[in-house]
C-alpha cells in the first residue's frame, strides 16, 4: 500500500489491477478502511496495486474522479476505471470483486 501523488497515480493504473482509496487524514470512516485495506493487502496485495490518494494534497484528482465523499475506493484495470464505491467497502466483498478482475 502506498500513498501517492497524481504523477505516481498515472503510473501505478495504467498496468493491471489497482486499488485507488481516495481519503483524507482528518476522516474517521477513512481511517476504518485503512485497517480493511490492510487485510485486502495480506489478502491478494502480491496480485493489485493499491494506492491511496490523498484528496486535500491531489484536489485535481479527486475532481477529475468526481470524489464527492471520502472513503472512496476505484477499481482499476489497465488504466480503465471498472468500479466506484463511496464509503466503506467490506474486505470480503471488496476482495471478491477485485478478483473478477484478475
Amino acid at each position: 500500500m502506498k500513498i501517492v501523488n497524481e504523477k505516481e497515480f498515472n503510473e501505478i493504473i495504467k498496468e493491471g489491477v489497482a486499488l485507488v482509496d481516495f481519503y483524507a487524514t482528518w476522516c474517521g470512516p477513512c481511517r476504518i478502511m485503512a485497517n480493511i485495506l490492510e487485510d485486502i493487502d495480506e489478502a491478494i496485495g502480491q496480485d493489485i496495486n493499491i494506492i491511496k490518494v490523498d484528496v486535500d494534497e491531489c484536489p485535481s484528482l479527486a475532481k477529475k474522479f468526481a470524489i464527492m465523499s471520502i472513503p472512496t475506493l476505484l477499481v482499476f484495470k489497465d488504466g480503465d476505471m471498472q468500479e466506484k464505491h463511496v464509503g466503506i467497502w467490506d474486505s470480503e466483498d471488496c476482495i471478491n470483486t477485485i478478483k473478477s478482475y484478475l
